[in-house]
C-alpha cells in the first residue's frame, strides 16, 4: 500500500475518509488540489502531512508560467502560502515549506529550481520513510514480550506515508517476535483509532482490542496496559507534545498509575523555536465532526461545540521521546538540544 506516490506532474493517494469501508485512490493533479486534501483529511498524520505539502508544492511550481525569475518566486510564495494555511499545529507541515522555500530560493532559473523542488519533494519523502523505520526499530527496544500497549489516534503508515511512529515501534517489535496485545482507542471525533488504526492492525495481523477513549482508565485500573505509546504533531525545545485530542487525558492517567508513557515521532515534528509547548497554534475544526458521525447527526440541531483537534501534554507526564536520532528522556530540554 502507497498512501502517497508522486506519479510525475499528479500525486496519487489513499482517501483516508473511506476507510475502512472502501480503498478508494485519487489522482491529484493540482497544488489547490493537495491543499484541499489537507485540509479535509484525506491525507492527516503530521509526517503525511509533510509529505503530501512537499508534493503540493513542487506540483505549484510546475504549474507556473512565469517569465522571470522573480516573477516565478512571487507566484511560488503565493503556492506556499495556500499549502501553509491548511493545518495549522503539525510541524512537519512548516518545516517542509521551508525547505522547499530555500531550494527555490537557491535556483539560478526558473526551470532548475522546478527540477530542484521535485527533487527535494522525494528526497523529502525517502527521509520521513526511512526516520520511520530508524525510531521505529530503537522504540522496540522498549516493548517487553507479552507486553500490553495503549494507543491513540492513527501513527501506521496511513499517517506517514512511510513505516508509521507509535504505530511503527509495534510493528517492528511485532515482527521482532514478542506476543504482543494492543489496546486502541476509536478517538472520538473522528474515529481515527477505529477507522484507521484498527484497519491497519488488521491488515499487520496484530492482536488488538478497540475501546473507547473513556475506557483507558478502566483498563490502566486493572493493570492490563504495560505502557502508552502515542504519536506527535509538534514537539517544542522543553519537551511538550501537541497530539490528537485525549492525549493529555491517557498522559495524566498513565502517571498516575505508574504505567510508561512515550511519545513516538521524526526529529522533523520538532519546532526549536517554541520554548513551551502552550505556544503552538491549536487547530479548531468544524463542529459538524462532533455532532455527527459519517454525516449522520447524533446531537440535537443547534448545540454549541468546541471542537480543538489536539491537546498539549506537559513533558513532566512523558516518560521518553523516541525518534530517529535516540531515545530522549527528561531533562527534556538538553535532550532534545542535543540531537541537533
Amino acid at each position: 500500500m502507497k498512501v502517497i506516490e508522486w506519479l510525475g506532474e499528479r500525486v496519487r493517494i489513499i482517501d483516508q475518509t473511506r476507510l475502512p469501508q472502501k480503498e478508494v485512490y485519487l489522482e491529484l493533479t493540482s497544488y489547490q488540489d493537495i491543499a484541499s486534501a489537507i485540509r479535509e483529511m484525506l491525507v492527516r498524520g503530521a509526517p503525511a502531512i509533510g509529505v503530501a505539502a512537499a508534493y503540493g508544492i513542487a506540483l505549484g511550481a510546475l504549474e507556473i508560467k512565469a517569465t522571470s525569475r522573480s516573477q516565478f518566486m512571487k507566484e511560488f510564495e503565493k503556492v506556499a502560502r495556500i499549502i501553509a494555511d491548511t493545518r495549522p499545529t503539525a510541524r512537519n507541515l512548516f518545516q517542509v515549506i521551508e525547505r522547499m522555500l530555500k531550494v527555490a530560493a537557491a535556483g539560478k532559473d526558473i526551470e532548475q529550481i522546478k527540477k530542484a523542488l521535485v527533487s527535494e519533494a522525494i528526497k523529502i519523502h525517502s527521509e520521513s520513510h526511512e526516520a520511520d523505520q530508524k525510531l521505529s526499530q530503537l522504540g522496540a527496544e522498549l516493548i517487553g514480550n507479552g507486553f500490553s500497549i495503549l494507543t491513540h489516534c492513527n501513527t501506521g503508515p496511513l499517517a506517514t506515508a512511510g513505516y508509521g511512529t507509535a504505530l511503527g515501534v509495534i510493528r517492528w517489535a511485532n515482527e521482532q517476535g514478542k506476543k504482543l496485545k494492543v489496546f486502541a482507542t476509536e478517538t472520538r471525533p473522528l474515529c481515527q483509532g477505529a477507522r484507521l488504526t484498527a484497519w491497519e492492525l488488521k491488515r499487520a495481523n496484530i492482536p488488538f482490542t478497540l475501546i473507547t477513549d473513556s475506557m483507558a482508565g478502566y483498563f490502566m485500573k486493572r493493570g492490563e496496559i504495560d505502557c502508552v505509546i502515542v504519536g506527535a504533531d509538534r514537539i517544542t525545545a522543553n519537551g511538550y507534545t501537541a497530539n490528537k485530542i485525549g492525549t493529555y487525558s491517557l498522559a495524566v492517567l498513565a502517571n498516575a498509575h505508574g504505567i510508561p508513557f512515550y511519545v513516538a515521532a521524526p526529529t522533523s515534528t520538532i519546532d526549536f523555536s517554541l520554548t513551551s509547548g502552550y505556544q503552538i497554534p491549536i487547530e479548531e475544526r468544524s463542529p459538524e465532526e462532533v455532532t455527527h458521525i459519517q454525516g449522520v447527526a447524533i446531537a440535537p440541531e443547534g448545540v454549541n461545540v468546541i471542537n480543538p483537534a489536539f491537546d498539549i501534554t506537559p513533558s513532566q507526564y512523558i516518560t521518553a521521546i523516541i525518534t530517529e536520532k535516540g531515545i530522549i528522556r527528561a531533562p527534556y530540554g538538553e535532550g532534545i538540544g542535543g540531537i541537533l
